[in-house]
């Protein structure tokens, strides 16, 4: 199993399957645009523009489970382009731990275990994907993107 096998929805409700990024890096995070740790929005944003055309996408997946999210998935997307000026893709509002966690989050939990206890702890919990859409790499939310760089450029380095 890999990322590949999961369908995620776009905030304007388009769903599609990350199978569309094989062959890529992905960097894969929560995130919360009323979090204390909002402003890594810029950061991730700094590394989709730097390293994009060398293959890594990141994708945003806001989740209001920790009470700090807009009201809707449009409302996010919007304050994340005009706050941070975010132009990597963002998704719906959905739960990443629990029973009615988004399976692309059970997954990379899961595949994460048992360094993490198979929770997202906090908001901005960031995943490195390699370009075969196996998990590299878990980052708690305190880790800075641009801390990710040496990993990112491993992967990036390495062949399809």
């Amino acid at each position: 199993m890999s990322i590949y096998d999961f369908e995620v929805t776009r905030e304007d409700g388009t769903a599609y399957s990350l199978d569309r990024y094989r062959g890529q890096v992905l960097v894969i995070v929560n995130t919360a645009t009323k979090c204390g740790y909002a402003p890594q929005f810029a950061a991730l944003e700094q590394l989709y523009k730097q390293y994009h055309a060398a293959g890594l996408t990141v994708l945003g997946f806001p989740s209001n489970q920790f009470k700090q999210e807009l009201k809707s998935s449009a409302e996010a997307a919007t304050a994340c382009r005009t706050t941070y000026g975010v132009t990597f893709p963002m998704h719906q509002i959905a739960p990443v731990n629990g029973k009615e966690a988004q399976p692309l989050f059970h997954y990379l939990t899961q595949e994460t275990e048992p360094d993490f206890a198979g929770r997202i702890r906090w908001n901005f919990t960031k995943f490195l994907i390699d370009r075969h859409g196996h998990v590299r790499q878990r980052y708690d939310t305190r880790i800075k993107p641009e801390a990710m760089i040496p990993d990112i450029e491993a992967a990036l380095a390495e062949k399809v």
